[in-house]
């Protein structure tokens, strides 16, 4: 019954007219018992070709007919609608691509349990909470490419996400060139609403492409980038091993260019954000969510059709049904 999940009434007041069934019911029942009376019969011959008639036990199909007409028709008078055709969110949509630094400063521990895994976590539960858009996955450090393509299986996606770590590509911070591989990936996008979301702790120092440079191009496109900024203020515990393999924390100055991330995003018609903590991530990916749905549900549309005339018909049977029955085979027999 997942069908009737999607229909909506126009005219919900109608089903109050329900009452008038259990009433049509109890004046069925107690009629008879005021119009009985005495009857003195000579003989009972006439009745014995009729004692083994199953037409007695189906004295009662002219008021459970009546009853699931009447039913039919307030269905129908409160007018039912589809409401299934919605614009098509895989072309018509959101499509996002999440761009994340897994530069060696990720591993500091400001974050819990560092800021790569937090970073993971947080964006695999906002992937979960948009299951009609398309994201994709750009990972950058020294360089950039794409971990995954724009998908509508976030199974798949959510599963790449997870494989990410530091060391899979040369270290370093090219903030430039993970947006433009992101860019690369929506510029051919056909959705009404495509987005960015850059997450980086620290300052461009390598790459081909400056990061301004990276943005005129997301503008052009039509694309809005938020950025990110991971990192405390001040200087966050950075786990270093010894050279006999122990693991030593030191403190490290949290360096992340805001000016250059607000320039990006205020280029592409995004916002910058800084997350300081777990905590002020998730508000962020939340702040993000609200904003796109809000963006995206100025041109979706959703088109209803009227389904009040199969429940007309099905009372107009029904009632017909019912006639046909009193005036033929139950002559006589239903009331």
């Amino acid at each position: 019954m997942a069908w009737f999940k999607q229909i909506e009434f126009a005219q919900p007041g109608f089903f109050w007219l329900f009452v008038i069934i259990p009433l049509m019911v109890v004046w069925y029942v107690y009629k008879p018992q005021r119009q009985q009376g005495n009857l003195s019969m000579p003989t009972l011959q006439g009745f014995k070709k009729h004692a083994n008639s199953w037409l007695p036990k189906f004295r009662h199909t002219g008021i459970v007919l009546r009853c699931l007409a009447l039913a039919a028709l307030v269905v129908a008078m409160a007018r039912p609608q589809s409401s299934l055709s919605w614009q098509n969110t895989s072309t018509e949509g959101i499509d996002i691509v999440i761009a994340s630094d897994i530069s060696g400063s990720m591993l500091a521990e400001d974050f819990k349990p560092n800021r790569l895994e937090a970073g993971k976590q947080i964006a695999i539960d906002f992937i979960k909470g948009r299951p009609d858009d398309r994201i994709g996955l750009v990972i950058f450090s020294g360089e950039s490419f794409t971990q995954c393509p724009l998908t509508i299986d976030h199974d798949v996606l959510i599963n790449l996400f997870q494989d990410i770590k530091n060391g899979m590509i040369e270290d370093g911070t090219a903030i430039g060139m993970g947006l433009a591989t992101a860019v690369n990936r929506l510029k051919d996008s056909q959705a009404k609403s495509k987005v960015i979301i850059l997450l980086t702790d620290g300052v461009n120092n390598t790459g081909s492409i400056p990061p301004v440079t990276a943005a005129e191009i997301a503008k052009q496109f039509g694309i809005r980038v938020y950025t990110v900024g991971l990192g405390t203020h001040g200087t966050a515990p950075y786990p270093m091993q010894t050279q006999t393999g122990e693991i030593v924390y030191q403190r490290m100055p949290v360096d992340i260019d805001e000016p250059t991330l607000t320039k990006i995003a205020q280029t592409t018609g995004g916002q910058y954000f800084r997350a300081t903590n777990n905590e002020t991530l998730k508000a962020i990916y939340a702040k993000i969510d609200q904003l796109e749905k809000a963006k995206i549900d100025v041109t979706q549309y959703r088109k209803k059709t009227e389904m009040f005339l199969p429940f007309a018909a099905i009372a107009l049977l029904l009632l017909l049904l019912e006639f046909v029955l009193k005036n033929t085979l139950f002559k006589g027999a239903l009331t």
